[in-house]
């Protein structure tokens, strides 16, 4: 958790997160902004390793890596389909960031890989995660292959309790990563920034900022 803490300080301490809740410091910002100075003038490798190798599995039952196939740019998430948490932001967020740069020409793949592949399965997730966009693709596997990708990319993640109406609860990192089509992470994004900003930032690293 230490490494998801460091990346909020390369936004000037925009954001903080804490277990499913995420923070956000407006101080000197129009309210629901991040004022320009917070954001990446340019595109800079991250200080830290982070990311890795994965072979995971799709909702249709296709064979997935941490490279896209079409070589697309990807927003990855880690979360479940069912989560009345932040994932409830962070997946309408990614949906709507990939049609804003559609529009601009970049096509971009949000994926998410599960918490829980007991809940999360080829069969339950594609119908969850269309209900935020059908562009969203759910990624599963079994325990072990799961594993390697939360190892990779620094997740964590603990079972609260059992809720009546929405199942497993979970509390759980928040950051978007922001892949590139090989599967090699060039940013972290916190759930908090408007879809404009994102987008924006996001441009950048296409070349299109």
């Amino acid at each position: 958790m230490r490494l998801l803490a460091a990346a909020l300080a390369l936004w000037g301490g925009m954001a903080a997160a804490h277990g499913t809740e995420v923070h956000s410091d407006t101080s000197g910002a129009p309210e629901g902004r991040v004022a320009a100075a917070d954001l990446p003038k340019a595109v800079t490798p991250l200080p830290w390793d982070l990311g890795g190798p994965f072979a995971l599995v799709d909702h249709t039952g296709a064979a997935r890596t941490e490279a896209e196939p079409q070589g697309r740019m990807q927003l990855l998430f880690f979360g479940y389909a069912t989560c009345p948490g932040i994932c409830s932001a962070a997946l309408p967020l990614m949906a709507e960031m990939a049609e804003g740069l559609s529009e601009r020409g970049v096509e971009v793949v949000p994926v998410m890989v599960t918490i829980d592949p007991k809940l999360d399965t080829v069969d339950t997730m594609g119908p969850a995660l269309a209900e935020y966009s059908p562009r969203i693709v759910g990624l599963t596997g079994t325990e072990e292959a799961l594993q390697v990708a939360y190892d990779a990319y620094r997740v964590e993640f603990e079972h609260l309790f059992d809720d009546p109406e929405h199942g497993p609860i979970y509390s759980h990192g928040a950051h978007i990563y922001l892949l590139s089509g090989a599967g090699e992470v060039l940013t972290l994004l916190p759930p908090v920034l408007p879809a404009e900003q994102a987008v924006a930032i996001v441009s950048r690293y296409a070349g299109e900022g």
